[in-house]
């Protein structure tokens, strides 16, 4: 399972030009689901995303985490994070789980996050989504959990 977080003063999703998730400081992810992944991706990516110390201290220094903060999480669902980009001109899907298994998992993940963290808003999986955030660092990083 894949996670690309960033770290925002804001972020929101809008589907439809309705406004669906936003949030204010903390963590948007964009979550790719690989076919491979269980149940046990998805709570060790939560964990790390819960713990993940990329919030500055009094000291300027990256060491307090969403928990520490008590920012929001916004989980949007996107399958092209698994794509296969090594040969061609063309990104290739193949390593990325089914819609089932992607849906059935993002859904398992946004579950675990809700009963674990105050602050949670997603995305709709399959939708075709408006994602708009302030990146604030800006800081994004890559997290894969195999």
């Amino acid at each position: 399972m894949i996670g690309l977080l960033q770290r925002v003063s804001s972020a929101s999703v809008t589907v439809d030009k309705q406004q669906v998730a936003s949030i204010n400081q903390g963590l948007l992810v964009l979550v790719g689901v690989e076919p491979n992944d269980s149940k046990v991706q998805a709570e060790r990516l939560l964990q790390r995303l819960l713990g993940y110390r990329v919030f500055e201290d009094t000291s300027g220094k990256m060491n307090l985490s969403l928990q520490d903060i008590e920012g929001g999480l916004l989980l949007v669902p996107q399958f092209t994070l698994a794509a296969n980009t090594q040969k061609g001109m063309r990104p290739s899907f193949t390593s990325a789980a089914s819609p089932v298994l992607g849906e059935t998992l993002f859904d398992y993940l946004c579950l675990q996050a809700r009963t674990q963290h105050h602050d949670v808003a997603t995305g709709q999986f399959s939708a075709d989504m408006q994602v708009s955030l302030v990146n604030a660092g800006p800081a994004t990083f890559w997290l894969q959990v195999p």
